[in-house]
């Protein structure tokens, strides 16, 4: 006797029938940390659960959410009840919430707290260590990603504000763990060749494990260290970050005001076509453009 060849979509509804009908799965609390939360237009809340070892994907319905008191947020620790079952269209496994109860917050926002209460306790925020940003820059220097597109809005910003300074970009990554080595190495790259009369470092908005870079102790201490004044733009409004606090100057991205403007002729240090004498003085000092290997702030091997 042949053995029975089953369709896709007929395996689906056998494993669904199977979690259907095991009683655990029906009335289940799984406790986690809230991480890639998404609410939709349609009101549907979609998130994964996740600890050190795993991962969970799980859904609140329309209905469900909108009992909820309070806003869930990336990080938070919290306990979500529900059933578990399949969605047979694409074979996916998942938590069908109807009830989301936050436990404390997240280990990031542990960690950002004990950071913002250790550098507060140095003096990192002091606001007599603030220098004074430039009211008339000759050379804006930018740290940030040459991809993403904080950066166009920075740039298209400061030409409609200020269209008489020179940008001079110093692309890095700004999320990962080469992120923070690479926005150190880069401040103090333009803070000792002097590269701008002011520093502009920063991201567009994401959740808190996107913007982390910017909690970093080593970025703090960069920025708090640097001779050469920085406006730190990490981020929406609503976002906060170690970086806006040590820095002498805060700006959201895309900024709906910013002291230092431009519209000008800006060099690109990283940029095809990239040109003007702040690129031709990158050059000089050392930095070289993609392909030639890594800018010299960037940590080898």
């Amino acid at each position: 006797m042949e053995p029975h060849i089953y369709g896709v979509t007929e395996v689906n509804q056998l494993v669904k029938g199977l979690l259907d009908s095991a009683p655990a799965l029906q009335g289940v609390a799984v406790r986690g940390e809230l991480s890639n939360y998404k609410i939709y237009p349609s009101g549907h809340h979609y998130f994964t659960l996740k600890d050190q070892e795993g991962a969970l994907r799980c859904v609140m319905f329309r209905g469900q959410a909108s009992r909820l008191r309070f806003r869930p947020e990336n990080g938070m620790k919290a306990v979500a009840s529900g059933r578990i079952t399949v969605f047979p269209r694409d074979g996916a496994y998942q938590l069908y919430c109807d009830s989301l109860i936050p436990e404390g917050v997240g280990d990031l926002a542990v960690a950002f707290q004990q950071l913002k209460e250790k550098l507060w306790k140095e003096g990192l925020f002091d606001p007599a260590h603030k220098k004074p940003l430039p009211p008339y820059p000759e050379k804006i220097a930018i740290v940030t990603s040459g991809a993403g597109a904080a950066v166009h809005d920075m740039i298209r910003i400061l030409r409609r504000r200020y269209p008489i300074a020179r940008v001079i970009l110093l692309p890095v990554r700004v999320q990962g763990a080469e992120a923070p080595p690479e926005i150190v190495g880069a401040i103090r790259y333009a803070d000792r060749w002097k590269i701008g009369d002011v520093i502009i470092t920063g991201r567009g908005g994401g959740s808190m494990e996107d913007l982390w870079a910017f909690n970093d102790e080593r970025v703090a201490r960069a920025i708090y260290d640097c001779e050469t004044p920085i406006i730190s733009a990490v981020g929406h409004e609503p976002d906060v970050t170690i970086a806006d606090f040590v820095a002498d100057a805060r700006a959201s991205t895309p900024p709906t005001r910013r002291r230092s403007p431009c519209r000008t002729r800006w060099s690109c240090c990283g940029g095809s076509g990239a040109q003007g004498s702040g690129w031709r003085e990158a050059r000089r000092r050392g930095w070289r453009p993609p392909g030639s290997g890594s800018p010299p702030w960037r940590p080898s091997g």
